[in-house]
């Protein structure tokens, strides 16, 4: 069983920062794009940040400038750097990945247990 473990997350100030960590655990042929969503509380799941095998990376409008993403193949981890955090960045953060289990098991979907990040004002 593949699975994702993150790490990371607590309570800052506003104008702070936090890093929070995604490691795969398992046996898996491949992880294409990893990333990392959030959802605070009565909104929907929505994506923070993506970054391909290759390194390209997908931000939402609203963290790009103050958050980045990051991966290290070898380690199958990936990173989100926040910066210049708001309260408005409060919500529970779900690390997600698509990856392949073998080369007949491809484009399979796995997300972490969540984070909690609160940022007082």
């Amino acid at each position: 069983q593949v699975q994702l473990v993150e790490s990371g997350g607590g309570l800052v100030q506003a104008g702070g920062s936090l890093r929070l960590s995604c490691a795969a655990s398992g046996s898996l042929f491949r992880i294409n794009t990893m990333g990392w969503y959030r959802q605070a509380p009565g909104e929907t799941r929505d994506l923070v940040a993506s970054i391909t095998s290759g390194g390209n990376t997908n931000y939402a409008d609203s963290v790009k400038g103050r958050f980045t993403v990051s991966r290290d193949n070898a380690k199958k981890t990936v990173y989100l750097q926040m910066n210049s955090l708001k309260p408005e960045d409060t919500a529970v953060y779900y690390c997600h990945a698509n990856l392949d289990l073998s080369y007949y098991t491809r484009n399979l979907e796995r997300w972490g247990q969540g984070t909690l990040v609160t940022v007082s004002s």
